[in-house]
C-alpha cells in the first residue's frame, strides 16, 4: 500500500467536543486583543523575512533567530484562526506566546533548514507558488498570502497584515458549520475535515512563499486533524485522526464546492436585499424619496454634471417611470443665496458654457471630485436661457424632475443671478416605489441559495460521514 509522502510544515488540530453553541457569534469580538497584537507580529515578520531572504542569497541560511520568531508568529496566527473563523475548533481561549503550547488543540511546527538554495529564493516565492496562490484563494478567498487584514479575519493580501478564514471555501463551510453547531450542538465532522484540509494547504504555501523550506508543497488536501507527518514532537494533545479518504469521492468534493460557492454568492444577495430593506425603511425623506446627496464648491459661475446618457423608446421609459417613480433634482445654496438649477440637451448646455468659468462633477458622489474648465463670466443668467427642458430659481431648496426621455442631457447649478462663487448642496433622488418588495425578493432569493449551497454540503458530509469506520477506542 502506497504512503503519503509526509510533508515538513506539520498542522495539528483536536476538535474539541462539546462545543458552545453560540460562543462563536462573538468570538470575533474575544479575538480583538489577538488581532491587535498580530497587527503588530505581522509587520515584523514581513521586515524580517526580507532580511533572511538577503541571508539566504548570500549564506544560503535562514538566520536561527529570526527562523523562530517567524514560526512563532505562523504558529499564534494559527492557535487563533482555528479559535476563530478559520475552523471554530475549539473554544479555549489561545495562549499569549510565541512559543508551542503542547496542550493547546492547534499545533503548528514546522523544523529548521539547516541549508536553503539561494536561486530558489529568488523565485518560489512569487513565480514558482502561482499555482498555489490561485487555490490558495479559491479556499481562503484572499488570494496571495503573506500579510492580515484585521476587519475581515482571513488569510490573503490585506492592509493590515496577516490573515485567513472569512471568505473563500474555509469561510462558508465553517459558516455552515457555526449553525450547525448552534441549532444541534454538534460541528459536523466531515466539514471539519475537509476544513483542516484546506487550512493546511494554506499554512504550507504561506510557509513556502516565506522561504522557510525549499519543499515545494503538494497538491493534496491531508484532511483531518492529524498530519501525516506525524505528531509534533514533546506534544499531549491527542489530534483528531486523518479522515479515512474513500468517502470524499470526486463528486461529493464538488458538491461541496460547489455548495460552498453557492452559499458564497447568497451572502451577497442576503446582504444587498437587507440593504435595499434599510433604503426603504430608514433612508427616505418626508416626500418619499430616497436620495442621495453632496455639497459642491467652485469659485467659477456655475456647476455642470457630466454628460447623461439615455438611450430607449417610449415603452423602455414607461417601464423605467414604473420602476423608479418620481425622479427629483434639488439643490440649495449653503450660504443663502437664490439658486438656479436646470436640465437640458446638452448641446445647448456646451454652447452656454462655452467660453465660461465652471465646473464639471465628474463622480456623483464625491463632492471634491470636480474639473474646472478655466473662462470668464456666463454670458447672460441661467434664469434668462429658454433652451432649458425643466428648470427652478429662487431662494431656498429648488427642485426639478427629470424629463424621462431618451438623449444626451447635462444639469446645471449656479446663482440664479448669474454670479461667482457657486456653494451649494444638490440632491438626486427617486421614489422607487418597488423598492420594498425589490429588497424582499432579493433577500429571499439569497435565503433561497444558501440553504441550496447548504443542502449540497450536508448531503455530501452526511454521505460521508455514514459511510465512515466507526471511530476507534483509546487506550492509553
Amino acid at each position: 500500500m502506497a504512503t503519503t509522502a509526509a510533508y515538513p510544515v506539520r498542522v495539528e488540530a483536536s476538535l474539541d467536543a462539546p462545543l458552545s453553541r453560540g460562543l462563536w457569534l462573538v468570538k470575533w469580538l474575544l479575538a480583538i486583543p489577538h488581532y491587535f497584537l498580530l497587527a503588530l507580529l505581522w509587520p515584523a515578520f514581513f521586515v524580517l523575512t526580507v532580511v533572511a531572504f538577503v541571508a539566504i542569497l548570500i549564506t544560503g541560511r535562514y538566520p536561527r533567530a529570526i527562523f523562530d520568531f517567524n514560526v512563532g508568529v505562523l504558529r499564534w496566527s494559527w492557535r487563533v484562526h482555528y479559535y476563530a473563523y478559520a475552523a471554530l475548533g475549539t473554544d479555549r481561549y489561545p495562549p499569549f506566546t510565541l512559543a508551542d503550547v503542547p496542550d493547546y488543540p492547534a499545533r503548528l511546527d514546522i523544523p529548521y533548514p539547516q541549508q536553503l538554495s539561494r536561486g530558489l529564493a529568488l523565485v518560489k516565492w512569487w513565480l514558482l507558488a502561482i499555482p498555489h496562490y490561485i487555490i490558495v484563494g479559491v479556499f481562503a478567498g484572499g488570494g496571495i498570502w503573506l500579510f492580515t487584514d484585521i476587519d475581515n479575519d482571513r488569510f490573503g493580501w490585506g492592509e493590515n497584515g496577516f490573515s485567513w478564514g472569512a471568505g473563500g471555501l474555509i469561510g462558508v463551510l465553517v459558516l455552515i458549520a457555526g449553525i450547525v453547531l448552534l441549532f444541534t450542538g454538534r460541528y459536523p465532522r466531515p466539514i471539519f475535515d475537509f476544513v483542516l484540509g484546506m487550512d493546511r494547504w494554506v499554512i504550507r504555501v504561506a510557509a513556502y512563499a516565506t522561504l522557510m523550506t525549499d519543499e515545494y508543497p503538494p497538491f493534496r488536501l491531508d484532511m483531518g486533524g492529524h498530519d501525516p507527518a506525524g505528531e509534533i514532537e514533546g506534544g499531549t494533545v491527542r489530534p483528531t485522526p486523518a479522515a479515512p479518504q474513500h468517502g470524499w469521492t470526486t463528486g461529493r468534493v464538488v458538491s461541496v464546492v460547489v455548495g460552498a460557492v453557492l452559499a458564497l454568492g447568497a451572502m451577497g444577495l442576503i446582504t444587498g436585499g437587507a440593504s435595499l430593506l434599510w433604503l426603504d425603511r430608514a433612508e427616505r425623506d418626508a416626500d418619499g424619496y430616497v436620495t442621495v446627496s453632496e455639497t459642491y464648491s467652485t469659485g467659477g459661475y456655475a456647476i455642470a454634471s457630466d454628460t447623461i446618457e439615455l438611450r430607449g423608446t417610449p415603452a423602455d421609459w414607461e417601464a423605467a417611470s414604473g420602476f423608479l417613480g418620481d425622479v427629483r433634482v434639488s439643490a440649495e445654496s449653503v450660504n443663502g443665496r437664490p439658486v438656479f438649477v436646470g436640465i437640458a440637451p446638452s448641446r445647448e448646455v456646451a454652447d452656454y458654457l462655452a467660453g465660461t468659468e465652471y465646473a464639471v462633477v465628474q463622480d456623483a458622489g464625491s463632492g471634491e471630485d470636480l474639473a474646472l474648465r478655466n473662462g470668464g463670466p456666463l454670458p447672460a443668467p441661467p434664469t434668462q436661457q429658454d433652451f432649458w427642458t425643466t428648470q427652478s430659481a429662487g431662494p431656498g431648496t429648488q427642485s426639478i424632475s427629470w424629463p424621462a426621455a431618451s438623449g444626451d442631457w447635462t444639469v446645471v447649478v449656479a446663482n440664479a443671478d448669474g454670479s461667482a462663487g457657486v456653494n451649494v448642496r444638490a440632491q438626486a433622488g427617486a421614489t422607487v416605489p418597488s423598492l420594498l418588495w425589490i429588497g424582499i425578493g432579493v433577500l429571499v432569493g439569497g435565503i433561497l441559495l444558501f440553504a441550496l449551497g447548504a443542502v449540497l454540503v450536508g448531503v455530501a458530509a452526511a454521505y460521508r460521514a455514514a459511510h465512515s469506520p466507526p471511530p476507534t477506542a483509546d487506550v492509553s
